[in-house]
C-alpha cells in the first residue's frame, strides 16, 4: 500500500494525499456477503436529531466480516482483496475447502492465492487465526477477542497491531496499539500480523466535499457559538474560551473519563500513555 500526492492543479487537489488502491484486485463485492444498510443522518425513531455533524454521505452497503474465524481446521484460499467503505482497512475473500465463503479483514503481506487457515494446530504465519496460547511470545497479532467465541473486538483499524509480551496464568499479556498492557485469556482467538493500508494515516482529502461524501458535516467550534448554546461561547471578540470542555460542560483535557468501578480494570496491567 502506498500514498500519492496530487499535482496542485485545482485547489482542491492541492494538498490531496489518497491511496493508490494498488492492492485491490475486485470491484464488485461478493453478492452473498452484502446486506443493505441504512443511513439515520444522526436521528433516533423518532426523528430528533441525537448526534450532531452527521448526514449525507454516498450509499454504502455493508460487508458481513468474519470476526469469529470459527472454522477450524478449514483451509481456505484468499481469492481478492477489496475495498470496504465502512471500515479503514482492506478486507479479503475467502474461498473455504468445504464451499463456504467469507470476507475477514486483510492482514499486510496477504497476497491473492495464498492459504489461510484457523484453529490450534495452525502455524502462526500471516492471515491465520489462533488461541493466545498457542501464539509464539513476541508475534505480532491483530483482530483480538476480548471473550472466547465472541468475535474480534479490538486492533481492527488500519495499521495497527498489538505485541504478546508474555503469559501469566491463564491470560496472556498484550501490549496494545494505546500503549495499555492488558491480560486476555489464552482461549481468546487472535489473528497474526498487522491489519492492512497502514498508509491509511498518511492521507488528506484535500477538501471539504470530501468530508461531505463520507457522511461528515461542517463542525462548528465552540468557542465560536454563545454562551447559551457552549460553555466556550461568548466574549468580547475572540476568545480563548477558557478551560477546554463539552458541551455538556465536562473538561476534555485531563479529566479521568473511566468508570472507577469497571469490572475490566482488574485486567488491565499497565495504562495508556497520556
Amino acid at each position: 500500500m502506498a500514498v500519492r500526492k496530487l499535482k496542485p492543479t485545482t485547489p482542491g487537489q492541492r494538498h490531496k494525499v489518497i491511496g493508490t488502491f494498488e492492492e485491490i484486485t475486485a470491484s464488485v463485492p461478493e453478492k452473498s456477503l452484502v446486506v443493505g444498510l441504512r443511513a439515520s443522518g444522526g436521528r433516533n425513531n423518532e426523528g430528533k436529531m441525537t448526534m450532531r455533524y452527521l448526514g449525507g454521505g454516498h450509499k454504502r452497503k455493508y460487508r458481513i466480516i468474519d470476526f469469529k474465524r470459527n472454522k477450524d481446521g478449514v483451509p481456505a484460499t484468499v481469492k481478492t482483496i477489496e475495498y470496504d467503505p465502512n471500515r479503514s482497512a482492506r478486507i479479503a475473500l475467502l474461498f473455504y475447502a468445504d464451499g463456504a465463503k467469507t470476507y475477514i479483514l486483510a492482514p499486510n503481506g496477504l497476497k491473492v492465492g495464498q492459504t489461510v487457515v484457523s484453529g490450534a494446530d495452525a502455524a502462526p504465519e500471516v492471515g491465520n487465526a489462533l488461541p493466545l496460547a498457542n501464539i509464539p511470545i513476541g508475534t505480532v497479532v491483530h483482530n483480538i477477542e476480548l471473550r472466547p467465541k465472541q468475535g474480534a473486538k479490538i486492533v481492527r483499524s488500519a495499521g495497527t497491531f498489538a505485541q504478546l509480551t508474555s503469559r501469566e496464568g491463564g491470560y496472556a499479556i498484550i501490549k496494545l496499539p494505546s500503549g495499555e498492557t492488558r491480560k486476555i485469556l489464552l482461549t481468546c482467538k487472535a489473528t497474526i500480523g498487522s491489519v492492512g493500508n497502514s498508509d491509511h494515516a498518511l492521507e488528506k482529502s484535500g477538501k471539504a466535499g470530501r468530508s461531505r461524501w463520507l457522511g461528515r458535516r461542517p463542525r462548528n467550534r465552540g468557542v465560536v457559538m454563545n454562551p447559551v448554546d457552549h460553555p466556550m461561547g461568548g466574549g468580547e471578540g475572540r476568545a480563548s474560551g477558557g478551560q477546554p470542555r463539552s458541551r455538556k460542560g465536562l473538561y476534555s483535557r485531563g479529566l479521568k473519563t473511566r468508570a472507577p468501578k469497571k469490572h475490566s480494570s482488574k485486567y488491565i496491567v499497565e495504562r495508556r500513555k497520556k
